[in-house]
């Protein structure tokens, strides 16, 4: 035996030493690295492996193996794509429990009764909603034509008239969309979910920023498609980054948020998504851009669909605008695409209740969506000037007429305990962790959403005591934790 062979051997003797799981391999059979996942199936659903068990290092177990590390590494991400495991940064890659995996995010507010909900992304409390509504529905209830036609199935694509307005609409705020473009969907969620399942294929990804919507990534997870997190900047994705990305695995779509990331607050120029477009072209990407965090169009950038419009979906929905509850909103599509959504559509629902968009088009018919809307941006501009002007020794990123801010915590501070910390002062947050995609390490960082509280001193009372909490520091007994 020559002396390399003897070094291999002994790299090989303690590397399998070092390991707790070691498959049985044979490696004339099918594909290697498929074979790793199907032994490593077997040995969870015999009981060799269990849940929480972790799996050896990706290079440990290769040299044990005398497999490649690319093998070994192919085989983790099918096996995490499977459900079968999860990978969490300075974790190494576990055992998935048989539990139902559920969302470590919410619609709903958390916080107690008597705490400050600093939490969640949603309109301002106003009583001229429910004003408003009680209104169109008397208005509504005397339209004979309009209440019939809202009880009977609607196309898939959605009532034309409906469309028609809802265009109207939104070409008024600077989304030039035509009715043809549109196909209504019960909110932004239905709507990332739609185009995930339409036009992602098992074996494709969906790519995003690296720090992005909670919604996306359940809908991902939901579908079994992987999720590639792309590195940002203080303009959003990077686009030598999604292209390095795509030249090494099939990306299928992009997903991003141009005018202001939720929750990162990153804005897109002008250039950046010129760019982006490029490498979308050049890699037949689609493009799904996320216009829910609505921001008036004075301070919108040029939509994707106007830049690609042969690739680009745009989502619409009415949550920050109206209500969330209401269920509401579109997908802009091109043409050749639109086929296959409405196909997709008819597969979960068959249409969208018409009623629904009866309402919704007599809201903005009649001016009070325009009113809201005019109204909460001019609020939400006075909370966030109030709140960078508290944080403005901090590294707060925000937006002028955006609903949260990312605050950067301090070096002596962890996400986790701010958290905890706050809820103990009466403030509930956010930390980071929901918005990570796949094993992206959470940044010490919170999102302040600037919108739940009703009335604006309760909201400086909030963010009060978060700049309190700053500047106390964490406590020696949660540090210790």
């Amino acid at each position: 035996m020559t002396q390399l062979s003897e070094t291999k051997a002994l790299l090989q003797k303690k590397a399998r030493q070092r390991c707790h799981w070691l498959p049985t391999l044979d490696k004339s059979s099918g594909i290697l690295y498929l074979s790793l996942v199907n032994q490593l199936a077997a040995d969870i659903a015999n009981g060799t492996l269990k849940a929480g068990d972790t799996l050896p290092p990706q290079r440990l177990l290769a040299d044990a193996l005398q497999i490649t590390l690319g093998t070994v590494t192919r085989a983790y991400r099918e096996a995490e794509r499977r459900g079968l495991t999860e990978a969490k940064v300075g974790s190494g890659t576990r055992i998935r429990g048989q539990q139902v995996d559920l969302p470590n995010f919410h619609h709903l507010s958390k916080a107690l009764a008597d705490s400050i909900d600093l939490s969640l992304s949603t309109p301002i409390p106003s009583a001229l909603r429910g004003e408003q509504l009680r209104q169109i529905l008397l208005r509504l209830s005397s339209n004979h034509a309009e209440t019939e036609n809202a009880i009977v199935y609607q196309p898939e694509q959605g009532n034309l008239a409906h469309r028609q307005r809802l265009a109207h609409w939104m070409n008024a705020q600077g989304l030039r969309v035509d009715a043809q473009e549109l196909l209504l969907t019960e909110g932004g969620q239905h709507a990332d979910y739609l185009a995930l399942q339409t036009f992602v294929r098992p074996g494709e990804a969906v790519a995003s920023a690296n720090i992005t919507y909670p919604g996306m990534i359940a809908a991902a997870k939901q579908l079994g498609l992987k999720h590639i997190n792309v590195s940002s900047d203080a303009q959003g994705i990077r686009p030598e980054s999604l292209d390095r990305i795509c030249q090494q695995q099939k990306i299928r779509l992009l997903y991003l948020m141009a005018e202001y990331n939720n929750p990162s607050c990153e804005m897109m120029s002008e250039a950046r998504r010129i760019d982006l477009v490029e490498v979308a072209r050049r890699h037949d990407l689609l493009i799904l851009e996320d216009g829910v965090q609505f921001v008036p169009p004075s301070h919108r950038g040029t939509p994707f669909f106007e830049l690609a419009p042969e690739r680009s979906l745009y989502i619409f929905s009415v949550s920050k605008i109206l209500d969330g509850g209401l269920r509401f909103g579109a997908l802009r599509a091109p043409s050749p695409l639109m086929p296959k959504l409405s196909s997709a559509l008819r597969a979960q629902c068959w249409g969208i209740a018409g009623l629904m968009g009866s309402v919704i088009c007599e809201w903005i018919d009649m001016g009070g969506a325009d009113q809201l809307i005019e109204w909460q941006w001019q609020e939400v501009k006075h909370r966030q000037q109030h709140l960078r002007q508290l944080f403005k020794d901090y590294d707060l990123r925000s937006h002028e007429f955006g609903f949260h801010a990312w605050l950067n915590l301090p070096e002596d501070w962890r996400a986790s305990q701010f958290v905890e910390e706050a809820k103990q002062r009466g403030v509930t947050l956010i930390g980071p962790e929901p918005f990570c995609v796949g094993s992206y390490p959470a940044p010490q960082s919170v999102r302040i959403c600037v919108t739940p509280p009703r009335d604006f001193s309760t909201f400086t009372e909030g963010v009060a005591r978060l700049k309190h909490l700053l500047e106390q520091g964490p406590s020696m007994s949660t540090a210790l934790i």
